[in-house]
């Protein structure tokens, strides 16, 4: 597929972050209709949560892989390399997600302390990892689209 000239390539790595939001979003947008289905307006801390949970995580891992290899091998035209703005603009989109797990992790721990059901705990966890991926990915985009300042 012939490149047009005014046509930006997007760089392996966005492509990744872009691959990366969708399946993020998507899997927590079913892990939790999946457990509010199965609590049915009961006590969230009684519903079964943890075969949903491991199987969103794992089916977001493999999506994410099998995904990025078909984005890779469709614009495997555009390039596979990356170069130094790439890693420079991956260390700033990690930089940016540390508060988001900290908080979360502090969340957990506050909660372990004051003996809350393992369910809060388990889900407070989640949502951190959860929350971190979604702001690194997009702080990553926002810097490939030039939206944030680079430094």
């Amino acid at each position: 597929m012939p490149i047009d000239e005014g046509m930006p390539l997007m760089a392996f790595e966005e492509k990744g972050a872009w691959v990366a939001l969708i399946v993020g979003v998507i899997a927590y947008a079913v892990y939790v209709a999946v457990v509010l289905g199965r609590a049915a307006g009961g006590e969230l801390a009684d519903t079964p949560y943890a075969d949903a949970l491991l199987w969103s995580i794992g089916a977001a891992i493999v999506a994410g892989i099998l995904v990025t290899i078909a984005v890779s091998i469709i614009t495997r035209r555009d390039g596979l390399t990356s170069d130094q703005r790439d890693k420079q603009i991956s260390v700033r989109a990690s930089h940016s997600s540390r508060a988001f797990m900290t908080i979360g992790v502090l969340g957990a721990l506050a909660l372990a302390l004051l003996e809350a059901d393992p369910f809060w705990i388990a889900n407070t966890i989640y949502l951190a990892f959860v929350v971190s991926g979604l702001v690194e990915v997009g702080a990553r985009i926002a810097l490939y689209r030039g939206v944030m300042p680079a430094w």
